[in-house]
Formats: C-alpha cells, sequence, structure tokens
C-alpha cells in the first residue's frame, strides 16, 4: 500500500510541473496548429504526427467518427514520466484548416517539412526532440528524417506501414470474408493509382465510391507511391512499436521496417491494437470508439526507457 501511495505522489509530482497550450507556426496559407506539453527540466520531447485522414492532435475524428484520445493519452502519460511533447493538427485539418485551401491538396513531402518545422518548434522545450508517427504519420516521420532537422534525435513508429499503403488497403479489405466481390475493383483501382492515373468513381460499386472520392485519389497517387522501406535511411536511435492485434498494420510491416532500420528497437504489444490499446474480445472497434479505455500497459514505459537509454544529440 505504502508504495502505491509513493508511485501516485510520484506521479500527481510530475504532472504538477507539466503545462498544457496551444501553440501555431507559419504554414503555406495560415498557421499550423498543436497543443503541447511542457515539463520543467524535461531532457525529452517527442512530436506526435497524427495517422490518416481526419485525425487530430488528440487521436480523434469529426464528430460522429473516431473517438480514441490515444495521441492525448499519449502526451499524458508522457508528462507523468517527464517527458514533454507537442501534438499537431496536420495542414488543412481542425485548427490546421487555415493552413491551406484544400485539405487534400497534400503530398507526404509536405507533411513531412511540417513535422520538421515542428521539429524545431519542439526544439525550446527540451534538448533532444522524437517523431513519434502513428500509422500514416510513420512514414511522414521516415520521410522527415531524410533531412533531418539538427535537433532531431530519434524516431518512433507507431504502428506504422511497412509496405505501400495501397498494398495495406487491399489487405484490410480482404480480410472481411463479406467483401470478396468487391477485391478485384479494388485491386483494378489500387493499381491504376499506384501507376499515377486517376479513376472514376461512379464506376465502382457504391460502397467502394466514398473511398475513392476524386479529391482523395489526388493524395492517393502520392501516397501509393512510397515505399516505407526504401525512405528508411534514418541512421540514429529509433523504436518499433506493433501490436499482434492491429486490424490495419501487421507485425510483418515491423519486421519490414525492423530490416530497414537494423539499429531499431522493436517492442511488441501482445493483445495490441491499432490504437495503441489492450484488444477488447468480441469488440474489434472499441478501441476505436471508447477514449476511456487505456493505453496498453506496456507502451508508456518503454517508450521512456527507450528515451532514457539512448544517446542524445
Amino acid at each position: 500500500m505504502r508504495l502505491m501511495l509513493l508511485l501516485a505522489t510520484l506521479t500527481a509530482a510530475a504532472l504538477s510541473s507539466a503545462h498544457a497550450e496551444t501553440v501555431e507556426i507559419s504554414g503555406p496559407l495560415g498557421p499550423l496548429a498543436g497543443e503541447r506539453i511542457t515539463v520543467e527540466g524535461a531532457e525529452h520531447v517527442v512530436v506526435i504526427i497524427p495517422g490518416s485522414g481526419m485525425t487530430d492532435h488528440n487521436g480523434n475524428g469529426p464528430p460522429g467518427g473516431m473517438r480514441s484520445d490515444t495521441y492525448l493519452l499519449l502526451a499524458e502519460g508522457l508528462a507523468a514520466r517527464g517527458v514533454a511533447s507537442l501534438r499537431v493538427d496536420k495542414r488543412g485539418t481542425f485548427a490546421s484548416a487555415g493552413a491551406i485551401s484544400d485539405g487534400n491538396d497534400v503530398t507526404i513531402a509536405a507533411y513531412a517539412q511540417d513535422a520538421r518545422d515542428w521539429v524545431n518548434e519542439a526544439a525550446g522545450l527540451a534538448p533532444c526532440v522524437w517523431l513519434a508517427g502513428h500509422s500514416e504519420g510513420g512514414l511522414v516521420a521516415l520521410v522527415a528524417a531524410q533531412t533531418p532537422p539538427e535537433a532531431l534525435c530519434g524516431l518512433i513508429l507507431l504502428a506504422a506501414p511497412g509496405r505501400p499503403v495501397g498494398q495495406l488497403l487491399i489487405e484490410q479489405i480482404a480480410a472481411n470474408p463479406a467483401n470478396a466481390f468487391l477485391l478485384p475493383e479494388v485491386e483494378a483501382a489500387v493499381a491504376e493509382i499506384e501507376a499515377g492515373r486517376s479513376i472514376d468513381p461512379e464506376g465502382l460499386a457504391p460502397p467502394l465510391q466514398p473511398l475513392f472520392t476524386p479529391g482523395v485519389q489526388r493524395y492517393m497517387i502520392d501516397l501509393f507511391s512510397h515505399d516505407p522501406v526504401a525512405v528508411a535511411h534514418w541512421e540514429g536511435p529509433a523504436l518499433i512499436v506493433q501490436g499482434d492485434a492491429d486490424l490495419q498494420v501487421r507485425p510483418l510491416d515491423a519486421g519490414l521496417l525492423a530490416t530497414a532500420l537494423p539499429q531499431a528497437e522493436r517492442l511488441d504489444l501482445p493483445g495490441g491494437t491499432h490504437m495503441l490499446k489492450p484488444d477488447q474480445p468480441g469488440q474489434p472497434f472499441a478501441s476505436y470508439s471508447d477514449p476511456s479505455l487505456p493505453l496498453h500497459a506496456a507502451l508508456i514505459p518503454a517508450i521512456v526507457s527507450f528515451l532514457e537509454r539512448a544517446p542524445g544529440r
């Protein structure tokens, strides 16, 4: 009991030294926005890059969409262990909506430059800055690290793809046997987009049309052209995190990234979902919709241990 009280006291003390506030930096047409949690005396700060689509700096979607709070929980968990953080809204979304005129007019290279700019901003919070990219954000982090800012100490790849995203899309749709009749159309559509050509979504089966709208296809043409392994040139510290209950990215992807980044450490989360939370038996999408579910118990301690062991700049 005394040990539990001591741990609670230490956690409360760490949180009391943390301070959350919104922050903006310059974007192409308007500001890019995020939220930072400063921690007094922090040696490390983690910049959290969101995953695909309309995912905000907390790990949530628009009203009625995904509600995970994954990034918020990650930032708060890190703060409790003395690590500062900066989590961001991507250009064209949420508080960064005014940064560009069309939220679909984006590329991985543009996201990567924004990530570099956020690293430079975060350098004022701690001596060592880490890029933590979740899902598609992991690809962004890898591309950003090809031209690393001076303050960048390393990468944390959270459920990041190790294969071109178009191939993952096919795999995800194929995972549901009820989608078997859609697979030929999906494979043909992905092949066209990978070749740099757009398709007419009205020629697709109705369930697929929202997935391949003209605006989204513009982004897909760029996104599908990237192979994460081919852009994994970072030679510094890296941590690859992967859950074995992930419905979107597989342990195979973590293995491919580990081969491309032989210096990287790997953290496997038993029963971990794509949202870095424990799987709920019989509720495969609970971690996407229930913000009260905690992060996987192994995640925060392993990240903090990795940061503390990794060499600084």
